[in-house]
């Protein structure tokens, strides 16, 4: 299997009906490595969700589990970040946002992260 995708998943949470919890535990299954940031700490699996942003510039994907009334403190953070993309699940679409990404030469997309994975388009 080729190396997975490192993921930020924006939203993250340990309630396992949650689409970022589901979400988060198919991204390990399928191999990518993950960054679960949320409003509170705790875990999905051994996964550890983080209230701090991370720093790292290695992130290729961010996936957004937050509308868009929380999205705005979170523009410049996942612009500095520099991701190859970022991934609006249902019910984060933001055209605000996809205008700031646009201007950074950041690519995003309308989809939902585990259809993506199912289908094999991750």
């Amino acid at each position: 299997m080729k190396e997975g995708k490192l993921t930020l998943v924006v939203g993250a949470s340990e309630n396992p009906a949650r689409y970022s919890h589901i979400a988060t535990k198919r991204l390990l299954a399928y191999g990518h490595p993950v960054i679960a940031y949320g409003l509170k700490k705790g875990f999905i699996e051994k996964e550890t969700i983080t209230t701090e942003w991370p720093e790292t510039k290695e992130i290729d994907t961010v996936t957004l589990y937050v509308g868009p009334s929380g999205q705005e403190a979170l523009y410049d953070k996942v612009i500095e970040l520099r991701p190859q993309r970022v991934i609006f699940n249902p019910g984060t679409e933001n055209p605000v946002f996809y205008k700031k990404l646009d201007d950074a030469g950041i690519s995003y997309l309308e989809a939902c992260t585990l259809v993506l994975l199912s289908v094999g388009d991750y």
